[in-house]
């Protein structure tokens, strides 16, 4: 299937709704989702009258995480580290295709709501984390599942989780890839609101704020960008050399064997 059959984009009175639309999968990503969502991001950026976004997934869930075929390619040694992570083009904010697949919603200058029902793991969780609010189901589960494979996030999460919660609070959640619910990220930071329906209340605020100063909107989401620098670049070339590392090693595709095949996992000493 093509980047058009991944996402939807309707605007109705500068208001985007976005939708991942490949529910059979729990909209997980793989090589066309990463596309249309950069894809969809570009053309919101220079998209004529727009106030506001609403990126959610329909289905069951807003979005699972990584294709599992990716990994299959990992257990199998066809990809192996580093392949398109590190010695790839970026963009100027210092992203890599993955990377921008999240940080593109941070770089659409009029704000971005996600509206998170079902699951948002690993990937799907750092796709939350682009937006500029997150509106989540108290029964939503999120995770930052990469250490279940045998990585760490690489898709703007540590650029992006560092301003949320507290610093032990995700490395706990980073190095565990415990499932905590919508409930417990509003208390961690990492939702804005819990909601039963979330789409319904970020179309609404959404709207409110499309009806506010387009140009005092733009202003606001510029200067909180602004302040959340810290040497961005950095850091997410750092997420790409790690996770570069990671891919393919010994431990991480005994990491995605021991999954796939449900039994414990034997690790090699570092």
């Amino acid at each position: 299937m093509s980047a058009q059959d991944r996402i939807s984009v309707t605007v109705t009175d500068g208001v985007a709704d976005v939708r991942l639309t490949r529910a059979d999968k729990m909209n997980a990503l793989d090589d066309a989702m990463f596309q249309a969502l950069i894809d969809a991001g570009e053309r919101l950026k220079t998209e004529p009258g727009l106030r506001a976004v609403v990126l959610s997934g329909e289905g069951r869930a807003f979005c699972a995480g990584l294709d599992m075929g990716n990994f299959g390619k990992m257990a199998s040694g066809e990809r192996k580290g580093g392949d398109g992570l590190v010695d790839t083009p970026r963009t100027p904010g210092g992203a890599n295709r993955a990377q921008q697949a999240v940080m593109v919603w941070r770089e659409i200058p009029v704000p971005v709501i996600a509206a998170v029902h079902g699951v948002a793991f690993g990937g799907g969780f750092q796709l939350t984390l682009g937006a500029d609010l997150r509106f989540v189901t108290p029964d939503a589960r999120l995770s930052i599942l990469e250490i279940k494979w045998g990585l760490v996030p690489d898709m703007g999460g540590v650029v992006l989780m560092r301003h949320l919660a507290r610093d032990d609070v995700i490395r706990e959640l980073t190095w565990s890839g415990r499932q905590f619910t919508g409930v417990e990220a509003l208390e961690y930071g990492f939702a804005t609101r819990v909601c039963s329906e979330p789409h319904a209340e970020a179309m609404d605020l959404a709207n409110e704020i499309a009806s506010k100063n387009p140009h005092a909107i733009r202003a606001g989401k510029r200067l909180f960008t602004l302040a959340a620098g810290d040497d961005q670049v950095e850091i997410l070339k750092a997420e790409s050399v790690e996770q570069g590392a990671l891919i393919g090693s010994p431990n991480q595709i005994e990491a995605v064997m021991s999954g796939m095949q449900k039994r414990p996992a034997t690790f090699a000493d570092v």
